[in-house]
């Protein structure tokens, strides 16, 4: 595999710090944002040469082209934008107010746009690039509680797979990546849950809490072998618009395609009877 240069958003934990350190040990240079001065001393300090650090909220839209110019001229040119930055929201709909689903949206899916909008010019006149969005299995199927997420995870899908076919006569390539249950710190300190106040949805939903509160940290999923599958397909001369990573996202999204399927043609004669 071939040097590269990776900009990946939110490198302080998760999945972005995993595929920093695979990244780093491959030899590949990498940019990584962070929020705080301390993370960027500890990113910086795992490669002295080859680690580089940006202090940047991706909610601070107007901040981002300004580093991404500075990154560039600095650094060098990027060849992978790695959208990885984000948060989980957990709650029952009724119960959680409208300026959650909005910040749930300002990070999940207009910081990832925006930060996309600072590269795709670039991308565009180099004629190459890829950009990764790492998205989620719950923009695929869906559960009780996690509405705004899903809502969030959903949108990033469907703008990577239109992107994708905008930018592919230009050599840019647009992958969005929809990780299952991973080890990393989702449904953990990074989870922002709305308080429960509805008696209605006990039963149905306080059994899915606390079921994603004990199973953190002893999820299926490794994040270090979820990044090195990431560089294997960075390194895939025709890599695809949607990857899955993980046994259960793959049986979940399975299921849930069956299940579409059998609807679709279950209604087929309603379906066409609006035809003209």
């Amino acid at each position: 595999m071939s040097q590269k240069t990776l900009f990946i958003t939110g490198v302080s934990s998760g999945f972005g710090l995993a595929l920093a350190r695979e990244a780093l040990a491959a030899g590949h240079r990498v940019i990584g944002t962070v929020r705080t001065a301390e993370s960027r001393r500890a990113f910086e300090a795992l490669n002295s040469d080859r680690a580089h650090a940006f202090l940047l909220d991706i909610t601070h839209i107007d901040a981002i082209p300004d580093v991404v110019a500075d990154a560039e001229s600095t650094i060098g040119p990027v060849d992978v934008l790695v959208n990885n930055a984000g948060y989980g929201h957990e709650g029952i709909f009724e119960e959680s107010p409208l300026e959650e689903m909005r910040h749930q949206f300002e990070v999940n899916v207009f910081g990832a746009v925006a930060m996309t909008h600072a590269f795709v010019p670039r991308f565009r006149k180099r004629r190459s690039g890829h950009i990764v969005n790492i998205t989620s299995m719950g923009g695929f199927i869906t559960m009780p509680g996690i509405a705004y997420y899903c809502g969030s995870k959903f949108a990033l899908e469907g703008i990577s797979e239109v992107l994708g076919k905008e930018l592919k006569p230009f050599g840019v390539h647009v992958t969005a990546v929809a990780p299952g249950s991973f080890r990393t710190d989702w449904a953990g300190r990074s989870m922002q849950r709305s308080p429960r106040s509805i008696s209605d949805y006990d039963a149905m939903f306080d059994p899915i809490r606390l079921a994603r509160r004990e199973k953190s940290g002893k999820q299926l999923g490794d994040p270090a072998k979820a990044a090195q599958a990431i560089l294997a397909l960075i390194d895939h001369p025709a890599p695809p618009a949607h990857l899955l990573l993980g046994s259960d996202a793959l049986s979940l999204v399975r299921d849930k395609l069956a299940a579409m399927a059998e609807d679709i043609q279950t209604w087929e004669e309603v379906t066409r009877s609006t035809d003209g």
